[in-house]
């Protein structure tokens, strides 16, 4: 029985409200309220025997009055007021403008500075030592804007066990309220220490790169794009019950960390000169034959196994050295 309670606390059904128009009770209590005044002072000057009775209902009217005054709400466009009556949920108002509610009801949001959850909430260490702020709001209403989340820099072993410093920056909205407030006790501090478990489990299933050029396997550096997808699958996966909404992941930052930086450099030029002298080989392999194979067709000039070894090997020295042949002019025979 206590389980069955416990996954009814966890799955509120959001309940949008539509209330009547603020204008329309904000003139009614206006005009309560002169009212009061008015019975306030003709009770004494008109009603003496009955001034208590005029005074005492001018007074409770007024006070009732203002009491429904509590039930006026203002929401902005973008803002979503979630409602609890005497601890229960009441409702959401997700629509802007000014209405009347339940003067009762009283606006929900753990974020709200000042609060005891609002001060247990906020964002973690590496946030904050970005400059970001902390998550704690000034209004009890929440935000249906899109925001954008920036954690930093974090440093993470990749599939290799290469240490990489990585950074990537979450665009996101709340989509549910209701969800936002009553599942998670700071859905800002909760999408913030997702992210940053995302991006280091999505990390370590990858290269940082790849030696081999022809290696069609994904690293962190040839396929951020398709990467930062899988973060955002993965993300949305793990705050779709906090009510949150990832529209888009990007990886802002990725480098080999500080202390095996310049290793990988000199790794990647090695890798590379070598690639180059692959195709320098190749090319003047290529060359060689095409050129022995000429001479012989047009039987320019006939070359035993020995002259054509030698002949191959100045035209390879030739084509695959650094520096400019120095040419040697032959005025003897050949043989």
């Amino acid at each position: 029985m206590e389980t069955n309670n416990n996954q009814t606390k966890n799955n509120i059904t959001e309940k949008e409200l539509h209330p009547m128009s603020g204008m329309a009770m904000l003139f009614i209590i206006i005009i309560g309220i002169l009212a009061g005044v008015a019975l306030c002072i003709a009770g004494p000057v008109f009603f003496v025997d009955m001034t208590g009775v005029f005074v005492a209902a001018g007074i409770l009217l007024i006070v009732v009055l203002c009491i429904l005054m509590a039930g006026l709400k203002i929401v902005n466009p973008n803002e979503a007021l979630v409602l609890t009556l005497f601890g229960k949920y009441y409702g959401t108002i997700k629509k802007d403008g000014f209405f009347f509610v339940n003067p009762f009801a009283t606006g929900f949001n753990p974020t709200v500075a000042g609060t005891v959850d609002g001060l247990i909430a906020e964002i973690s260490e590496s946030a904050k030592k970005d400059g970001h702020k902390k998550g704690r709001t000034m209004s009890k209403k929440v935000s249906t804007k899109t925001m954008t989340l920036n954690n930093g820099q974090q440093k993470v072993n990749d599939v290799q066990g290469n240490p990489v410093v990585i950074g990537a920056i979450v665009i996101w909205h709340v989509s549910n309220p209701t969800k936002a407030v009553f599942n998670i006790e700071n859905y800002f501090e909760y999408l913030s220490t997702q992210c940053d478990s995302t991006i280091r489990n999505t990390a370590r299933l990858y290269p940082y790169d790849t030696i081999d050029q022809e290696n069609d396997e994904m690293t962190l550096r040839g396929s951020s794009l398709e990467i930062a997808q899988n973060m955002k699958g993965e993300l949305q996966e793990k705050v779709k019950g906090a009510g949150i909404e990832i529209l888009e992941v990007r990886i802002t930052h990725l480098a080999y960390a500080e202390e095996i930086a310049a290793a990988m450099l000199k790794r990647q030029q090695a890798a590379a000169t070598i690639a180059a002298r692959e195709k320098i080989v190749e090319g003047a392999v290529g060359m060689v034959r095409m050129a022995l194979d000429k001479l012989e067709d047009d039987e320019l000039v006939v070359l035993d196994d020995e002259r054509k070894a030698a002949m191959v090997s100045n035209l390879l020295v030739v084509l695959c050295g650094d520096k400019d042949p120095q040419p040697v002019v032959n005025s003897g025979s050949i043989y």
